[in-house]
C-alpha cells in the first residue's frame, strides 16, 4: 500500500500545486536530483520544481510500481508531457523517498532519470 504522503506528493506535482507540495516535505528535507546541486529545506526544494517543469507546460508523473520498506519508498514512474513546441516528452524515472519516522512527511527524495535523453526531448522543436 502506498503511503498517503506519497500519493499527496504526486497529486501536488501533477497539479503544479506548490503550496500543497510544501506540506509533504519535512522542514529540513533534502532533494537530490541528477545533474543539480542538492536542495535543502522546503524553500529550496519548492523553488526547484517550477524551475525544472517550466519547459514542460504539460506534465504527468504516473507511478507504475511502488516498493515500501519501512520508511523508505521506491517509486518507478512513467513521465509523459509536452515541451513548449508541443512535442512529446516521455521517459521512465525512479524516485526514492525517505519518510519521517511517523510516515507523514518526506525527509529525503532522490530522483533518477537519463538527463541527456530528457534534455533532447525537452529541446526538440
Amino acid at each position: 500500500m502506498t503511503p498517503p504522503v506519497i500519493d499527496r506528493y504526486f497529486a501536488a506535482v501533477n497539479a503544479g500545486d506548490w503550496a500543497e507540495l510544501g506540506d509533504v516535505f519535512a522542514p529540513d528535507a533534502e532533494l537530490h536530483a541528477v545533474g543539480v546541486p542538492p536542495r535543502r529545506g522546503r524553500e529550496e526544494i519548492l523553488a526547484h520544481f517550477p524551475q525544472v517543469l517550466a519547459p514542460l507546460p504539460v506534465h504527468h508523473d504516473e507511478p507504475t510500481r511502488v516498493v515500501v520498506a519501512g520508511t523508505v519508498v521506491l517509486v518507478e514512474i512513467r513521465f509523459t508531457g509536452r515541451n513548449r513546441a508541443g512535442g512529446d516528452v516521455v521517459f521512465d524515472a525512479v524516485d526514492v523517498f525517505d519518510l519521517t519516522d511517523d510516515g507523514t512527511a518526506i525527509r529525503r527524495l532522490s530522483s533518477w532519470y537519463d538527463t541527456a535523453a530528457v534534455g533532447r526531448q525537452v529541446r526538440a522543436s
